[in-house]
């Protein structure tokens, strides 16, 4: 026993563990860590580019640029010009302000949507004032390295104070503005952000020297911004620049059919063309100019015409016209009869706007066809109104259903527009006795999982706006039955020559 004891022991095999490392995985790894700094490096120039990151890619108008823009050259925002108009005043004549003992504003937000003329506005007061003009995108702050938002900041500021007087813009200002622990507070990137903003914040607060130099900055969301940079002695005014009004597209047009060849003169086309683009902004309107141009150089016209005009904005309003889109005859038949349905329901209804023309032309991605109307500028509506509107887009399905015999998906816009619109007037607008003087606003950017109200509430929502859809649609069936002879007689039109005008 003792022995095969003896014996087990010389028997045993000593093991040893070790790691190996996989080369080819460390490479790999190292390769994806340095790979986008190297990029960068490579980008921004090597050495000399690195050194470069921190100063601000800053577009500068000088005073003496025979590309200033001014006042006259703005057009469809008289009371935001009437608003800024002091900082040029205060510019030309400093001393009027300083015998009174009265301090310019720092700076403004111009703010307004997309493309209605805030970075114009903004060139054209500096023009005004005969100033050098500086401008930064407020994406243009943020980089890969840490750090540099911050300097970019000091550096347009530093170069501001050299040539002051001056104008600073910092065009979508949101990038770097938004309220400080909006997005979480262990992302890198709102680290850096917050750090560029705090740094605004001071630049603009006074401790280095900011005099003779005003901010401006555009936004189209000035919900989000953080409420340090609106305080007075910073961003003291917010100046709105809104899509203009028919008298403002007016004035828009003349500006930009000056530079177009047309067969009658601009005073001709401005008025007409600004009661067919309501809602348009000023570079909706300088989009349909140059449309219009398109077209007609495309077809080898030596000028402009109004039907060059219409067929521009149609193509802004419905997409590509797509003619050669292949459509099965009994497909095209139910587009011509669900337009006319349309087109017969607005014209009998009293509260609808009036019918411009109808064509079953495929444009875009979907569109089969539509029909257009002479459009307002109301900026209030009725009861009576959005009840005969929720009928007038329901026309299309009462025309398949009565004069086809079947419905197609052709009226999913319709119905979605019915839904928006029937739920606005009872959960919004208070129009329902059974929910009551109640308001209950959706906001297109909220993440609220939760409904403000109980869901007797939401039942007794449902139900209203269920109903009175239905009420709009027995409506709209009486009228096409009543009128179905002249629904299928601009269907047959349409099916003839592709668009009816009225």
């Amino acid at each position: 026993m003792g022995k095969n004891k003896k014996k087990t022991r010389r028997d045993i095999v000593h093991v040893r563990y070790s790691t190996e490392t996989d080369w080819h995985h460390e490479f790999l790894t190292i390769v994806s860590i340095l790979l986008p700094v190297a990029c960068q490096f490579f980008m921004s120039g090597g050495l000399r580019g690195i050194f470069n990151t921190t100063k601000a890619r800053i577009t500068k108008v000088d005073q003496n640029s025979k590309n200033k823009v001014y006042f006259k050259d703005v057009a469809g925002c008289d009371e935001a010009k009437q608003e800024i108009i002091e900082f040029v005043h205060f510019f030309k004549n400093p001393k009027k302000y300083q015998d009174l003992g009265a301090k310019i504003p720092k700076g403004a937000i111009l703010v307004g949507p997309p493309g209605t003329g805030k970075t114009l506005l903004a060139k054209a007061t500096a023009g005004e004032a005969g100033v050098p003009f500086l401008s930064m995108s407020g994406s243009d702050f943020l980089e890969l390295f840490v750090g540099v938002g911050p300097s970019r900041v000091r550096n347009l500021f530093h170069e501001a104070r050299k040539c002051a007087p001056s104008i600073v813009f910092i065009d979508e200002i949101d990038a770097i503005a938004q309220a400080r622990g909006r997005g979480g507070s262990s992302s890198g990137y709102n680290d850096e952000r917050e750090s560029t903003l705090n740094q605004l914040l001071v630049e603009m607060d006074g401790i280095g020297t900011t005099a003779g130099v005003v901010v401006l900055a555009g936004t189209n969301r000035p919900d989000i911004l953080d409420k340090a940079l609106l305080r007075p002695g910073r961003f003291d005014r917010q100046i709105t620049v809104d899509k203009p009004d028919i008298k403002g597209r007016d004035q828009i047009f003349q500006i930009y059919l000056k530079t177009i060849k047309l067969d009658c003169m601009p005073s001709y086309y401005s008025p007409r063309l600004a009661a067919l683009t309501p809602g348009f902004s000023g570079a909706d309107i300088a989009n349909v100019c140059n449309e219009a141009a398109l077209f007609a150089a495309r077809t080898e016209e030596a000028q402009v015409t109004m039907d060059h005009f219409d067929a521009a904005i149609d193509r802004i309003i419905g997409g590509l016209e797509k003619k050669n889109r292949v459509i099965s005859k009994l497909q095209r038949r139910t587009v011509a009869y669900h337009e006319a349905g349309h087109a017969v329901a607005g014209w009998f209804l009293e509260h609808t706007e009036p019918l411009l023309k109808v064509t079953i032309v495929p444009r875009g991605t979907s569109t089969l066809g539509f029909a257009q109307y002479v459009p307002n500028d109301n900026l209030l509506m009725t009861k009576e109104q959005l009840f005969d509107m929720t009928c007038m887009s329901l026309g299309g399905r009462a025309a398949e259903k009565i004069l086809i015999g079947t419905i197609s998906t052709g009226a999913q816009d319709d119905l979605e527009t019915v839904t928006k619109m029937t739920y606005d007037q009872v959960a919004v607008y208070g129009f329902s006795e059974k929910v009551g003087l109640l308001s209950f606003p959706q906001r297109e950017d909220s993440f609220e999982t939760s409904k403000p109200y109980s869901s007797t509430t939401g039942a007794i929502i449902d139900n209203e706006v269920r109903e009175w859809v239905n009420k709009a649609y027995e409506r709209t069936m009486q009228l096409i039955e009543e009128h179905k002879e002249k629904v299928a007689q601009v269907a047959e039109l349409l099916l003839e020559k592709d668009l009816a005008s009225f």
